[in-house]
């Protein structure tokens, strides 16, 4: 593969014989292309004065917060179960008022299916959250 530079300035890249008028910038061999650099990426270290945190105080960390995620995903599925109670399959009862305005009747239906919704959201959130916890 080389790069060439056509009389306009514009670059063109090709792994056939280019068309006269164009001057040769630079080549890869083909056992190059696509292949990591031999050098690793260097790291920069840490710094000497950087604090630290000891294996307990990270399990500790780790502990509260998987306590707390698993206290919002109980919070959340029953908070679930209550909207789906109150979706009704998408027929929930209507309410005195909106017997009389149909309107007002599929707006609720519309919140109540949002929020049954938000709440699935929420679980599958924490569910993949607490999958990645230590």
């Amino acid at each position: 593969m080389c790069k060439y530079i056509d009389a306009n300035g514009n670059i063109v890249f090709t792994n056939v014989a280019p068309d006269k008028g164009l001057r040769k910038l630079s080549c890869l061999d083909s056992d190059d292309i696509g292949k990591k650099s031999a050098t690793p990426a260097r790291t920069t270290p840490t710094p000497a004065g950087f604090p630290r945190v000891d294996a307990d105080t990270q399990r500790g960390r780790d502990d509260v917060r998987r306590r707390v995620l698993s206290e919002e995903l109980a919070t959340e599925e029953k908070l679930l179960a209550e909207a789906r109670t109150s979706y009704a399959n998408g027929a929930p009862v209507p309410l005195p008022e909106e017997q009389a305005n149909a309107e007002r009747y599929r707006d609720r239906i519309g919140r109540l299916r949002q929020a049954v919704q938000l709440h699935e959201r929420n679980i599958d959130a924490l569910k993949k959250e607490l999958g990645t916890t230590r």
